[in-house]
């Protein structure tokens, strides 16, 4: 990174970098324990989810709700 990287990052609102941690953490909380729940894969969905907002809260309820609808089809 260069200098003026450095200054954009530290130009970035203290309060911006709660509210991202913050949704990053409930996220990836509540998938983890909802993936405990149903037993699917809980490690991966919670460290997935504290990677990026919203794409794997996304992913999970269609991945959930596939195999849901799967499940009613057996």
């Amino acid at each position: 990174m260069n200098r003026t990287d450095w200054e954009a990052l530290s130009a970035f609102p203290l309060y911006g970098w709660v509210l991202i941690f913050s949704a990053l953490f409930a996220q990836s909380t509540w998938l983890f324990v909802h993936a405990t729940r149903h037993g699917r894969n809980r490690w991966f969905w919670g460290l997935w989810g504290l990677i990026q907002v919203p794409t794997p809260l996304l992913v999970y309820w269609l991945w959930h709700a596939w195999g849901r609808s799967r499940d009613k089809r057996a």
